[in-house]
């Protein structure tokens, strides 16, 4: 049980997101706990207002004005008393590092999380991270921040909080390997010559998990595993080579530690978000389960495979993107979030997918970006230069051939 003292307040980068809606369920399971200091969503505004009428924020940021006109709107018609409103990065920033916030979520999805989370970070705030890009384009300058204001960065992701549980187990000098599980999403059986004629609707069809679109098909084309092992090189202090990625299509598994003598701690528990969220708020401690736990009385078969690189080239890139440091990876999420969007809109096909991004990481230079100005630099070039190559169909093929050899 948690020990109640003084209401922990959140700040909820995300808010009208799968990861910001599956968090206020969990506060709302713990009312004498946890309240919230600002709700900010980008423009579900309707959503954003059924979620201040319920939970009161002190402070609501929107998008942009546009979004901000239609909310306040809304709440007048609802008759709902209005909190403080705001839109825009500023006003991001200022929900993030506001003194009132004791705990940040971070769960903006791409880049525009990124600013926020690295002020909280400087402010030495607790944050849960459930954003990717803030470690895949940002790990350099969150994590040198980090260790300057001595801020807790507790992950949320399911394979990395697994992870976060399975290093408790032992001394950081005693692990010999970290080991991510992958569902293999929808396409792990599908030979490789049929993934060309894959469809927008299939791909989003994964077969574990309830995504936003852009995670969804991400996780179909492994792309999604590959951050995560970006990520945890930064979180954990490991070089790539350290990192194993697995297939477990029951998604029941999560993460593994290997130790040095061998012994292999796995982080087990149902698949439902909530649970690594929970853990995020309440840590150190562990709260009643805010899920059906699994039942072990229940037959059941894992199942553990390698994966497959070249069939989904997009793991491999991560790890050499990794492994080029500097800007990088800023490049790779940023040619990934553009080549997706491509693809979703029929743009190209799927496989043009990973040729989009590999070919803007061989065209933007590689630099170190000293501040979060310089690497929003980086990935707007990388997202012009992804732009072009999805809208050039000549330069499409040659590049999806050069993935496939």
């Amino acid at each position: 049980m948690l020990s109640f003292g003084v209401v922990t307040l959140l700040t909820l980068l995300g808010s009208t997101g799968s990861i910001g809606t599956s968090t206020l369920d969990v506060v709302e399971r713990w009312p004498g706990r946890f309240g919230i200091h600002a709700l900010v969503a980008g423009r579900n505004v309707e959503l954003l207002a059924r979620q201040i009428a319920k939970f009161r924020p002190r402070i609501a940021v929107v998008a942009d004005q546009e979004a901000l006109d239609q909310l306040c709107r809304i709440l007048k018609e609802n008759g709902t008393p209005a909190p403080e409103l705001a839109w825009g990065a500023e006003a991001r920033v200022a929900a993030a590092t506001a003194p009132e916030a004791g705990f940040v979520m971070s769960a903006i999805v791409g880049v525009e999380g990124l600013e926020a989370t690295y002020e909280a970070v400087r402010l030495g705030k607790r944050i849960g991270l459930a954003n990717k890009e803030v470690l895949v384009a940002g790990g350099k300058l969150v994590t040198e921040a980090m260790r300057a204001s001595r801020a807790e960065l507790i992950p949320v992701d399911s394979e990395h909080n697994g992870a976060h549980q399975c290093f408790r187990s032992g001394l950081r000098r005693e692990v010999s390997k970290l080991i991510l599980t992958a569902s293999g999403g929808p396409f792990r059986e599908t030979p490789a010559a049929d993934l060309a004629r894959v469809t927008p609707r299939e791909a989003l069809n994964h077969p574990t998990w309830k995504m936003g679109r852009r995670i969804t098909i991400d996780s179909s084309t492994l792309m999604n595993k590959g951050f995560e092992v970006i990520e945890a090189c930064w979180l954990f202090d490991l070089q790539p080579k350290e990192i194993e990625v697995v297939v477990h299509p029951q998604s029941r598994v999560h993460a593994m530690v290997e130790f040095n003598d061998g012994s292999v701690i796995a982080q087990i528990s149902a698949t439902d978000m909530r649970m690594p969220i929970q853990y995020a708020l309440t840590y150190p401690e562990r709260a009643d389960a805010p899920v059906p736990r699994l039942d072990w009385r229940k037959k059941t078969n894992w199942s553990f495979e390698p994966p497959d690189f070249k069939k989904f080239p997009l793991l491999k890139l991560s790890y050499e993107a990794q492994e080029a440091g500097g800007s990088a990876t800023a490049v790779l999420n940023a040619a990934d979030e553009i080549a997706v969007e491509a693809f979703l809109a029929g743009e190209i096909s799927y496989p043009g997918i990973a040729a989009t991004v590999a070919e803007t990481l061989e065209r933007v230079p590689r630099r170190d970006p000293r501040s979060v100005a310089e690497l929003l630099d980086v990935d707007r070039e990388a997202r012009g230069v992804a732009r072009e190559l999805a809208r050039t169909p000549r330069s499409q093929a040659r590049t999806e051939t050069a993935v496939r050899a």
